[in-house]
């Protein structure tokens, strides 16, 4: 078992795509037009987490648990502020419409030789909101994105 350093990780930010009733799958997303999201420096968690129904039972004294709905969550990203960005430009502005996006991200995980692996996913860009700390700190983008679809992962590949 290997673990790797999520520096060299890339996000990138792809066309408007409409979420669906099913799982995605790979050839659901695009294969050209993304646009790296640039100067990243967090990239939050991003995974299906159920939702918690009870149902209490009088004769057995007994709570008991099933898995309701499926939630990827919140990813939470954060960017060192460059207005020539592409990816940044394009993800201010997809925080100002309605739709879901693609989005991709490439793991620094390649085997000599081989290919990383990939996550790819359908979000809304929730926010887009300027962070401005202390005098000795970088001025951030501080994304959110709220996933809307199952997390599809591409396993990397040896040589």
């Amino acid at each position: 078992m290997t673990i790797y350093a999520v520096n060299g990780t890339k996000i990138f930010i792809g066309a408007a795509l409409a979420t669906k009733q099913t799982d995605f799958i790979l050839s659901d997303f695009p294969t050209t037009g993304w646009v790296e999201i640039g100067e990243t420096e967090g990239l939050g968690t991003v995974g299906d987490t159920a939702a918690e129904i009870t149902f209490d039972g009088i004769n057995s004294a007994r709570t008991r648990r099933l898995k309701g709905t499926r939630n990827a969550g919140s990813m939470e990203v954060v960017c060192g502020i460059d207005s020539a960005d592409l990816g940044q430009i394009a993800v201010i502005a997809a925080e100002k419409t309605p739709l879901d996006y693609a989005f991709k991200m490439v793991l620094n995980d390649a085997p000599a030789g081989g290919t990383p692996s990939e996550r790819y996913f359908v979000a809304k860009v929730a926010s887009a909101a300027e962070q401005f700390d202390s005098a000795n700190s970088v001025m951030k983008l501080n994304i959110a994105l709220w996933v809307n679809s199952n997390i599809v992962k591409v396993d990397a590949g040896e040589a």
